[in-house]
């Protein structure tokens, strides 16, 4: 049987030297959960919050069958952990994604000058309660707080900021998740407004809002494209690594 476990001290040389903060918010039990199939002393795990899953220690079959429901981005520890998800789940779609060193040092100045570049008629915000319900409308603004079990939980963890048009989100950069010393950033564009440098003055006013706040705002690339936009606001490509999507 599959159990959440509560004391999650006993898997933490489990995870040991993996930089994932999503798993950090696990550990820290700031949001998301683990699961064994030992309680008492587990060889096994999986940390998840929103949609990610990380599988460490001895393989597990019994944990890897037994994923969250839905969509799901499967991440491996090491090879044998791959091959058992490639067994369970062979309609799974195997992916690359790039992950950034977690120690930048951000050029803020930089950052505040690209503020100034926002095109007339836009509207820079940080993510209210009001604004969390315009969040959930449209599904590329979904998962800036979706992630967080409710309104009153992101409020209190999360941090985000959004560009406003006409009444509507646009665009936005928000905490996917939270962990003690900081944030995983989320951030997407409406197709009809892409390429108008939206995503990066937002990205630019959330690292910004997080360096106010003394939080760090860690970034997982899930492609080329968001590994790029990285660099362009001073992260620096850290090693590359295999996931596998899921239904």
């Amino acid at each position: 049987m599959i159990f959440e476990l509560t004391d999650t001290s006993k898997v933490l040389a489990l995870y040991e030297g993996w930089q994932e903060t999503i798993i950090y918010s696990c550990l820290q039990r700031v949001m998301g959960r683990i699961y064994v199939t030992d309680t008492d002393r587990p060889e096994s795990a999986v940390a998840c919050a929103g949609c990610f899953a990380f599988y460490a220690g001895k393989p597990d079959r019994e944990l890897v069958a037994g994923k969250p429901e839905g969509y799901v981005i499967m991440i491996p520890q090491n090879r044998a952990w791959a091959s058992l998800i490639e067994e369970c789940f062979p309609s799974a779609k195997k992916i690359t994604r790039y992950a950034t060193k977690k120690d930048t040092r951000f050029d803020a100045d930089a950052l505040r000058k690209e503020l100034t570049g926002l095109p007339e008629g836009y509207e820079l915000r940080e993510i209210d309660a009001d604004l969390y319900d315009k969040c959930l409308t449209p599904p590329f603004a979904r998962d800036f707080v979706s992630s967080f079990g409710s309104k009153e939980e992101y409020l209190k963890l999360g941090i985000g900021m959004v560009i406003i048009k006409d009444g509507n989100i646009v665009s936005g950069a928000s905490s996917y998740t939270r962990y003690n010393e900081g944030i995983e950033i989320e951030v997407d564009t409406a197709v009809s407004e892409r390429r108008k440098h939206l995503a990066y003055i937002a990205c630019s006013a959330l690292i910004l809002k997080c360096l106010e706040e003394g939080l760090y705002p860690s970034w997982d690339a899930h492609n080329v494209h968001s590994l790029r936009l990285a660099e362009k606001l001073g992260y620096e490509f850290d090693h590359e690594y295999t996931a596998y999507e899921t239904i």
